[in-house]
This record gives C-alpha cells, structure tokens and sequence, in this order.
C-alpha cells in the first residue's frame, strides 16, 4: 500500500501520509444519526436537528456525565450543568492543537447534574452535522474548525497532514481523534461521504475535506505545476486518498467565503 500512489503524476508532491494496515477486524466508523455508545454504565446519546442546513447537535447526559465540546460552540444547556474550560491532554498537546491545528486551546467540558442533562451545540457556520461513531480501533483525521464536540472516552491530538501554503492555508496541522465514543463534526453546506474501496483513488480540493478515516492514506499536492499555474487556475492544494476508508467533504469551502467578502468589500483585506 505504501507505493500505491505510483501511478499519480500530476503536480508536485508535497507531502505523503501513509497508515499501516487495519487490525484485524477494523472497519471505518460509518456516520449514523442519531447516535448512541454504551461505555459501561454511562450512555451518551448525540441527536442533530434543523440540519443540513443548520445543524445543531444535543448532547444528552447521563448523571454526572462529562462531554468535550469546542470553546464557544455551546447554544444552550439544561439547568445545572456545570462547565470548566480545560488544556486537553496538557499543556503542550492544547498548545499544539491551538497553534498548529486551528482549535481553542482549551476545550470546554461540561458535565451534567445528579438528574442528567444536555448540552446544544452549534458551528460558526451554516450547514450539516454529522456524527462518527469511533470503536476503538479507527481514528479520524479532521481537518480545522470542523471538531465540534466528542465523548470524555475520545482522545484529541494534534496530528501532522501536510504543508501549508501561499495559496490555501489548508492541509497542514489537523486534529486526530481516537478512542470510544461519539464525535460531532460540522461543515460548511452539505455533507457528502466518499467512500473508498482497497485500491480506489480520488482527489479532493483541501478546503473541502473535513474529515478522513485513519485507514485511508492520503497525498498532499499542488494541483497545478508550479506557482504561476496555481495562481492562473485558482486551485491550491489538493488531497490525494487511497483506499479503503471513509471521506467525509462539504460543498462549501470556507476558503471561497473570505475570499467572496473580500472582494466586496464586506471583510477586513490582510
């Protein structure tokens, strides 16, 4: 599988990520709404609505329950639940993820009373939910400000995807997630899943990509030969995939929205 990108000539070749192969008995978490994972006596249930337009996830708790969600990304919450804002995994792992991965340096962690609870949660921008049942096994690759909320049982890491650049700015840090439990991502439109058999390729523009399955090796590239033809084009960086694996993408790339309000004067020019 390591050379599988063989055949692909197109562009320069930035970077390259490749995964071992899935244990035994691994398989892609496949999307599911609404959800549910039962972690011994503690039963966390994610149901979305108002998507795909305007997504927003409600988290229910069970008594005493905890749940990671995006600093700021909380709409509402049930009476009693309590909040603390904590650095995940530690200092330097939140450094990271802030730095480097475009999330909050602290997460916020909101835990439900002796009666249970819940906690709504909604993205920056319109568009669909979805939720990733994660088994323990495969973990996912999400790309900036699409994680939005998890189980305590999911693990966040700041995870090297390829190299920035001029053109996009996609691609680089990413958030990895691995663990039990349910995770909300959000995107910007609609979401699609791509899904991948072994041996099956597909390129996808970077600002579209918002989460891909550990499983799936994937190619970070230029599109276009060199800077001029990038720049005459209009396309960046571009995601090679191999399968087996899932892709989730969305149909709106926030990339064109700054650059859409840039050019009519509705946004601060850098």
């Amino acid at each position: 599988m390591a050379d599988s990108f063989e055949r692909v000539r197109t562009g320069p070749v930035i970077a390259v990520r490749v995964f071992g192969e899935p244990q035994a008995g691994g398989s892609c978490a496949a999307p599911v709404e609404p959800s549910a994972v039962e972690h011994g006596e503690v039963f966390v249930q994610v149901r979305t609505r108002h998507t795909p337009s305007f997504g927003v996830a409600r988290l229910m708790l069970a008594p005493g329950e905890p749940v990671q969600v995006e600093s700021g990304a909380m709409l509402a919450t049930s009476y009693g639940i309590t909040v603390d804002a904590r650095a995940q995994g530690g200092f330097l792992k939140s450094l990271a993820r802030a730095a480097l991965g475009g999330e909050s340096f602290f997460v916020s962690t909101f835990t439900a009373p002796q009666q249970g609870g819940w906690v709504d949660v909604a993205p920056n921008l319109p568009g669909d939910l979805n939720v990733l049942e994660l088994d323990g096994r495969v973990g996912w690759c999400i790309t900036k400000g699409c994680w939005l909320a998890s189980a305590s049982t999911v693990q966040l890491d700041t995870q090297w995807g390829g190299f920035k650049n001029l053109f996009g700015g996609e691609g680089g840090f990413m958030t990895h997630a691995a663990g039990q439990g349910p995770m909300v991502v959000s995107c910007y439109g609609a979401l699609d899943v791509v899904t991948l058999q072994p041996g099956e390729y597909v390129t996808i523009d970077t600002g579209h990509v918002v989460a891909y399955a550990d499983t799936v090796q994937s190619r970070l590239r230029q599109m276009s030969q060199g800077a001029m033809q990038s720049l005459k084009s209009g396309e960046g960086l571009v995601f090679d995939f191999a399968g087996p694996g899932q892709i989730l993408t969305q149909t709106r790339n926030p990339r064109g929205l700054v650059s859409w309000l840039q050019a009519n004067g509705l946004g601060a020019r850098s």
